[in-house]
């Protein structure tokens, strides 16, 4: 399995593709073990931040909700 590693350069380089196959890897939860998996989740969740427009059809892989921080 093919892990990727969270550095900023890393994130700005990545294609629609890279982010389409770690969504796939992700929906399969066919990993070696948990932290595999953990890993893939910060990884869309770093580029979730940085280059939102990759993730948006993927969001729901990473549940996150509106918090009223009020």
């Amino acid at each position: 399995m093919e892990t990727l590693t969270l550095s900023s350069p890393h994130i700005s380089s990545l294609t629609a593709d890279d982010v389409a196959k770690l969504a796939a890897r992700l929906e399969q939860d066919d990993y070696n073990n948990p932290f595999e998996g953990l890993n893939d989740w910060h990884l869309l969740r770093a580029i979730a931040f940085q280059r939102p427009e990759l993730v948006e059809p993927y969001v729901y892989l990473l549940d996150l909700e509106a918090y009223d921080e009020a």
